[in-house]
């Protein structure tokens, strides 16, 4: 009869169950299942992580980046704080849900990303990847959902992202159910499971409980007529840390689906922002305002939108920034067929853009 034990004192106590040819194998009984009278002691050697500034200290993680010492420095410090130190902060839009595309993003120095669960084709497990790309790179993460839930916002914030966009904002009452989907009872109505989910670190961050809500941006999307009425009253409820315009939806909305530049557009767009700003623009609502922030367009930079108080401005989407490069690529070769390049000059113009391309 042979017996697999892990020692004479754990075989005492152990629990054997008898399998064919009366071989015995001998398994430890668990503390899950010990007398209900003994007190359970599980995991005795895990010691959890003190709370830091950031929910994750990634500061070990080597990166082989082309960021600026500045710019890695500015990683170190949460989208909130730098907001409060009155930065302006430049990100990009990620809809492709590609991990590689996510990590090239938070090498080239953007301040945030958002991965755009509302038009871009992936859900939460998509997301978790270009989180973890993201995280690589010292990236703040922001995850825009698909609808304003209280079930989507909950698997959104297990993932742990720096931030939580909430698309459709119309009225005050919805921009405080947004925020109550953030925030565990009594105070929301979140659903908990702290104790093993990424946002705590799976459980190992003891501090995340004490820190979520301050660490956590609320980001409520205006995006029509509607809701730029009541935008002033939006940027004024408590936990809502910045209010994102939305303008091709704001456009549509006004009936200029094909015309986000038209005059009567930026008109609305403007007493929009006069809306926001008029709160003071200190986030997080409670008499401190919202922070502004929006989407560049042909007819609108980012310096435009900064100099008109925006203090996040995202100016690209990674799917436009490939489709643009992919058009101009063919462009150019099927422009060069039709010049043609027979003579040693165009030749050996186009060996150094050959040599060019592959040495990026």
């Amino acid at each position: 009869m042979a017996t697999l034990a892990y020692s004479a004192t754990a075989a005492a106590a152990a629990a054997t169950t008898k399998l064919a040819h009366n071989r015995v194998i001998s398994f430890p009984k668990s503390s899950f299942f010990s007398s209900p009278n003994k007190p359970k002691t599980i995991f005795t050697n895990l010691t959890p992580l003190k709370s830091s500034a950031k929910q994750i200290d990634l500061s070990a993680i080597e990166v082989d980046s082309p960021l600026s010492s500045t710019a890695a420095a500015a990683a170190t410090k949460s989208l909130k704080s730098r907001l409060r130190n009155n930065e302006t902060l430049y990100g990009i839009f990620l809809l492709s849900f590609s991990p590689t595309l996510a990590e090239i993003s938070g090498l080239a120095g953007y301040d945030f990303a958002v991965v755009d669960m509302e038009h871009g084709p992936g859900g939460i497990s998509d997301a978790l990847q270009c989180l973890r790309a993201l995280a690589a790179t010292r990236t703040p993460a922001i995850l825009r959902l698909p609808e304003s839930s209280a079930t989507w916002a909950k698997k959104a914030l297990d993932l742990g992202p720096q931030g939580i966009m909430f698309p459709m904002i119309e009225s005050q009452k919805s921009a405080k159910k947004a925020v109550s989907y953030c925030r565990f009872p009594p105070a929301g109505v979140r659903g908990s499971a702290h104790t093993v989910v990424r946002a705590s670190g799976y459980g190992i961050n003891e501090g995340y409980l004490s820190n979520y809500e301050e660490e956590l941006l609320i980001m409520c999307q205006v995006e029509s007529e509607d809701a730029v009425k009541k935008i002033e009253e939006i940027a004024a409820v408590d936990g809502v840390d910045c209010v994102q315009m939305g303008p091709l939806d704001l456009s549509a909305s006004m009936g200029y689906l094909w015309d986000p530049g038209h005059k009567k557009v930026r008109e609305m767009m403007r007493t929009a922002e006069k809306g926001v700003l008029k709160g003071g623009g200190g986030g997080g609502g409670g008499g401190g305002g919202a922070y502004l922030a929006g989407f560049a367009m042909p007819h609108d930079g980012p310096l435009e939108l900064k100099s008109r108080g925006y203090h996040m401005v995202s100016g690209a989407v990674d799917v436009g920034l490939f489709r643009n490069a992919a058009v101009e690529d063919v462009r150019r070769f099927k422009m060069s067929l039709m010049e043609g390049s027979d003579d040693d000059d165009e030749r050996e113009q186009t060996k150094d853009g050959d040599d060019k391309y592959w040495s990026e």
